[in-house]
């Protein structure tokens, strides 16, 4: 998949918000009002995405993680599918305070959760009484909920990439203090100085958000077969 300008029009990446919403930090990769609302230089756009697709290639190369991240509705879905298409962990549903920070006690949570799997799959579960199984089945539920998505990630993730950071503030504290490389969509009312590799887009729309993390997996996919 190659990249253009046409597409990204096409699927509304360069509608930023409105004028008075904006960060003046993104000054740079505006390209005009129009509406009241700002629009995104898409030119900016392709520079940056490809930048970032590097970034994290260079990170799943090494066979390390990246952490996907996208809680609001418009993000969810998406980052769910194209996370599993590269086999990585994502977070979809709300962040839990300390999942980095305190990733030590998540792990212990993601490994009972485990446990429990490996209890219904050896018959063990079974052996319960209905009580005990109805207990064990409501923590389960609760722990797959939250932490499902992540449960092959033994260590702190290597990089971390953000749909929307302003609705991700407390992922993306715990990413910059711990110094994990962040990458991120970046709106016109985000402070593109806290990401490591920010890419101006707009990050309320489903089809921008599906057509940047298509090109992000597409770029992954097609780098890991060429080293097969």
């Amino acid at each position: 998949m190659e990249i253009n300008t046409q597409d990204l029009l096409k699927s509304g990446v360069h509608f930023g918000h409105i004028t008075r919403k904006w960060n003046p930090n993104m000054r740079s990769f505006i390209f005009m009002k129009r509406g009241g609302i700002h629009i995104i230089d898409l030119s900016k756009t392709i520079l940056k995405l490809k930048e970032a697709c590097n970034g994290i290639n260079k990170i799943i190369s090494l066979g390390k993680k990246v952490l996907f991240v996208g809680t609001k509705p418009q993000a969810k879905e998406k980052i769910f599918f194209y996370a599993k298409k590269i086999k990585m962990p994502c977070v979809t549903e709300r962040w839990l305070g300390g999942l980095l920070t305190n990733f030590s006690t998540i792990r212990k949570s993601i490994k009972k959760m485990n446990s429990i799997e490996r209890m219904k799959k050896n018959g063990t579960f079974n052996t319960l009484s209905k009580k005990e199984r109805l207990l064990i089945d409501r923590l389960y539920n609760k722990l797959y909920k939250n932490l499902g998505t992540i449960s092959d990630m033994n260590n702190i993730p290597s990089g971390i990439f953000i749909v929307d950071p302003n609705e991700e503030k407390i992922a993306l504290t715990e990413a910059k203090k711990l110094r994990i490389p962040i990458f991120a969509m970046v709106d016109t009312n985000t402070n593109p100085n806290d990401i490591n590799y920010p890419i101006p887009s707009n990050d309320d729309s489903s089809k921008s958000i599906d057509i940047i993390l298509k090109f992000i997996t597409e770029y992954i996919k097609k780098s890991t077969d060429k080293k097969k």
